[in-house]
């Protein structure tokens, strides 16, 4: 029996690459400002330790590292729950924190509303057997 072929769905595929983008950028981001701005973030959040520091900044980047190759190499339902997942704690943990980022003119927590959708969709359209779209 011969496998059928995968549908192909641009659009599909240019969410998935852009929300590729955003965790791999963010990997980046938060490597090169390791000692600026997501240092400061969690100064901001009461968060002093340097030991505590090291260990969000450093789980964070490879969390997002893991999440943007897993995306870009095998996508799938498990994939995109795992992103949705890791968003939502993100989210929760930056909320508990610093709540005013909610109210920030570029909008760094609101952005996840649409990152929600977009996993949404994405999960929805993909195939319920594993295999990516």
């Amino acid at each position: 029996m011969t496998a059928r072929p995968i549908p192909q769905h641009p659009p599909l595929q240019l969410l998935r690459l852009s929300l590729v983008a955003v965790w791999l950028w963010t990997a980046a981001a938060s490597l090169l400002q390791w000692q600026g701005e997501s240092t400061s973030l969690l100064m901001a959040g009461g968060i002093a330790s340097p030991d505590i520091q090291t260990w969000l900044i450093g789980a964070g980047v490879a969390l997002d590292l893991l999440l943007g190759l897993w995306l870009l190499w095998r996508p799938g339902r498990a994939a995109y729950a795992a992103s949705f997942a890791a968003m939502l704690a993100m989210t929760l943990a930056a909320t508990a924190l610093l709540p005013s980022l909610w109210l920030h003119p570029l909008g760094p927590l609101s952005k996840n509303l649409p990152i929600a959708a977009a996993l949404w969709l994405l999960w929805q359209s993909s195939p319920c057997d594993g295999r990516s779209e």
